[in-house]
């Protein structure tokens, strides 16, 4: 998201956002497989806060479609 900030346009921006989609879903991913594997317990807090994020994502995703449209 950062590197996607200082870019010329929105749509550049709103790409480097979609990244950021699926990277958190990545990392959910990842916090999945650990947890099945028995290298972490209790991940719910992180997957709450993964979903937070995302939805925090598309609200700017959003907003910045409505900008420029």
């Amino acid at each position: 998201m950062a590197e996607g900030a200082n870019r010329n346009t929105n749509k550049e921006f709103i790409q480097f956002l979609y990244i950021a989609l699926g990277s958190a879903s990545e990392v959910e991913t990842q916090l999945i497989i650990a947890n099945r594997l028995g290298y972490l317990n209790e991940i719910e807090k992180e997957l709450e806060q993964i979903t937070a994020i995302r939805k925090m994502i598309n609200a700017l995703i959003r907003s910045i479609k409505r900008r420029i449209k």
